[in-house]
């Protein structure tokens, strides 16, 4: 509540802070720098991991416990630069015959044409999509870690979804190991790596070659405009928006 984090963000700190007092099993008026430095030394995982660690311990220790002076020497890991292999159009084109059903074909289709983020598509109900627009607006944030404007899916996308049957609940009702299982046997029969965030680089890519400028793609995406520029002096309207994603004219399957 105080620092308007999402509930996935709060469960994930949560987790973390269990884990590193079963580690250490004092109170947290005992704790020191020394034995914090001790734990982080112990990690042994991604620099992503790390940094959910250490930004779990900042919270609890700078922000609940005023205890600043514990956390304040430890630094985050630079992320060097990686050269990324977005999967090409061919790629995408194999994983999608190898779905089984119009449920899965849709979301499959939704996620490479939107560029939404995994939960926004899951999440998305009835109410949250104009189906003759064929806009889409997020509603799954509550905190301040993740925005969501508005994004569009394409005509492709449409013809597949006309082919299933959408109540006035959730648009894709898949449990999570349904899901998970959904990727999982696709993954199998083509040996593609394909997944909601992959699919996400894929038309940030695919756009950018169509032309769509990055402060575009970027609202598309949901990501906080960076440039005064694109904060300050821009149109989103969602009538401006449509009118660029449709120039652009994204196809997955053709």
């Amino acid at each position: 509540m105080d620092l308007r984090r999402a509930e996935r963000t709060v469960y994930e700190k949560i987790y973390y802070m269990r884990k590193f007092f079963r580690k250490i099993p004092k109170y947290p008026e005992q704790i020191s720098r020394e034995e914090i430095r001790g734990y982080l030394k112990t990690l042994n995982c991604s620099d992503a991991v790390y940094k959910n660690v250490l930004g779990s311990l900042k919270v609890f220790f700078r922000d609940f416990m005023n205890r600043h002076e514990v956390v304040a020497s430890f630094k985050f890991p630079r992320s060097p630069f990686k050269i990324k292999r977005i999967p090409s159009k061919e790629d995408l084109q194999r994983f999608y015959r190898a779905l089984d059903s119009d449920m899965e074909r849709a979301l499959f289709l939704f996620y490479a044409s939107t560029g939404l983020r995994r939960n926004e598509v899951l999440s998305l109900t009835a109410k949250d999509v104009d189906f003759e627009q064929r806009m889409v607006i997020p509603n799954c944030h509550n905190g301040t870690t993740k925005n969501s404007y508005v994004s569009f899916y394409n005509n492709e996308t449409e013809e597949v979804l006309s082919k299933i049957e959408i109540g006035s609940g959730r648009v894709f009702p898949y449990s999570d190991r349904q899901y998970k299982k959904l990727w999982n046997r696709a993954r199998e029969r083509t040996d593609l790596r394909i997944t909601p965030q992959r699919l996400r680089e894929w038309f940030c890519c695919e756009m950018a070659v169509l032309g769509v400028n990055d402060r575009y793609i970027d609202c598309f995406c949901g990501r906080t405009p960076k440039s005064v520029l694109a904060r300050h002096y821009t149109d989103y309207s969602p009538e401006r928006l449509r009118r660029i994603y449709e120039e652009a004219n994204l196809k997955v399957l053709a």
